[in-house]
């Protein structure tokens, strides 16, 4: 768009800037994306660790350039559009390449089927996740589990599992995480397989986007997101993968607890029904005999 010589020059600095605000958004989006590409370049490369790395930066990235964008007013089409194609690539395809390149590349054929099977239910669930934002929702859960969460918790994995038996290792770990690492290891072709179910399943799972800090119970979000953090940085690798982890599970907690709510409001139900049901059947024998009574007397 070509500005007018003659336009005032306030104009000119207010279309600017306004420019500028959009832009900065579509930075963090395209930082994503760069994140996804050399995350892939490294697993291509037997760099797992760097690879794995570059998702978790991905996901830094993703979460700051939605809240640039809202704390600044410029939310847009344009920028859900790129937000969604970035997240296929960084959290979609890159996570898969980087698990065949670990755990999948015996398998041979199934090893593809599950790397496309994960992009595939990624793109599904970033495909609802646009018509939904399109048709104004503004739920306070997300609908599926998260594509970043999907990506985080394989690349946290990595993260944890390349630090198993090392002894010369001067980061620190914790012994429980640790001892669970072939567990996991083996389990990848079905960890794959429930992560895609979940992204493109209707389970629940918590946004943080309406969190504000000022909140007495946003207060205590808030000191334990400074816990979280502190565990972070004493253990990254391990806490990393806990947190990931902790974040799949709430989700599955939380429809076990909806389903166990909606079953005994069921049984609840059913209970009045049959107490409403009794109580008029012992209301008909009475009026029958106080009529018989009165008609007697009368």
């Amino acid at each position: 768009m070509n500005l007018d010589e003659d336009a005032p020059r306030g104009s000119r600095e207010s279309h600017f800037m306004k420019k500028g605000v959009y832009i900065v958004p579509s930075l963090f989006t395209l930082s994503n994306l760069g994140a996804g590409v050399i995350s892939i370049l490294f697993s291509a490369t037997d760099h797992y660790t760097s690879a794995a790395w570059a998702i978790i930066a991905g996901i830094v990235m993703d979460m700051m350039d939605g809240r640039v964008a809202r704390w600044t007013g410029a939310t847009s089409r344009f920028g859900l559009e790129l937000d969604s194609l970035s997240d296929l690539v960084t959290f979609g395809v890159a996570p898969g390449i980087l698990m065949f390149q670990v755990a999948l590349w015996e398998m041979g054929r199934p090893g593809y089927a599950l790397v496309v099977l994960f992009a595939v239910a990624a793109a599904l669930r970033l495909a609802r996740f646009n018509l939904r934002a399109q048709a104004g929702d503004s739920s306070h859960y997300f609908l599926g589990l998260p594509v970043p969460a999907a990506a985080g918790i394989l690349a946290s994995f990595v993260l944890s599992y390349e630090l198993f038996g090392e002894e010369t290792m001067t980061i620190k770990t914790i012994p429980l995480v640790m001892k669970r690492m072939p567990m996991f290891f083996h389990a990848i072709p079905l960890v794959m397989m429930m992560l895609a179910f979940l992204m493109i399943s209707p389970v629940h799972y918590g946004t943080f986007k309406h969190m504000k800090l000022g909140r007495p119970k946003s207060l205590q979000n808030f000191f334990l997101l400074v816990a979280g953090l502190l565990l972070i940085f004493t253990y990254p690798q391990n806490m990393i993968f806990v947190v990931f982890s902790l974040y799949v599970l709430s989700g599955l907690i939380g429809l076990a607890w909806r389903l166990y709510h909606a079953e005994r409001a069921k049984r609840l139900a059913r209970l009045r029904r049959r107490s409403t049901d009794v109580g008029y059947e012992a209301e008909e024998p009475r009026t029958y005999l106080e009529n018989s009574t009165w008609n007697l007397k009368k």
